[in-house]
């Protein structure tokens, strides 16, 4: 089945929200997912991707950390948490899903950040997302030159 892009980012709003509550919390990511299956309307978002999100990010922690650290200013853990776990599903994205365009990865999370994030949290995440897919997904960065998606 063929999601919109509206139900991909709706997806990958619930999993922010998720991903949000485990990191916080440390309550088990399953009951966090039966919360939000039951919670949530997913009519109009890629479910399938939602799981994955939450399923597959968690597991690969991390390598996405890893991969995201040499960009910050600062340790992971002192991020703002909304900020923390964009920047981590931006990074699994830019990982392991080379399907999705770097660009529409950073829109995504831009936009997320602007909806859920500090004040002027989303240029930080720009600007990380875009030194990330300089490294992470050089071949397509090279070909669609430096203009992010996100600005």
């Amino acid at each position: 089945m063929n999601f919109s892009p509206h139900e991909r980012a709706r997806a990958r709003r619930f999993a922010l929200q998720a991903l949000y509550q485990w990191d916080l919390s440390g309550t088990d990511l399953r009951d966090i997912r039966s919360q939000f299956l039951v919670a949530e309307d997913f009519s109009k978002a890629d479910k399938p991707y939602f799981m994955e999100l939450l399923s597959e990010a968690p597991k690969k922690i991390d390598t996405i950390d890893e991969n995201i650290s040499i960009y910050l200013d600062r340790p992971i853990e002192q991020l703002d948490p909304v900020e923390r776990a964009i920047l981590r599903i931006a990074t699994y994205e830019l990982l392991y899903r080379p399907d999705i365009p770097y660009r529409v990865t950073i829109n995504e999370a831009v936009q997320l950040t602007k909806k859920f994030g500090a004040e002027q949290g989303h240029a930080y995440v720009n600007g990380v997302l875009d030194k990330a897919a300089h490294t992470l997904r050089s071949t397509e960065y090279s070909k669609t030159g430096k203009q992010s998606a996100g600005r």
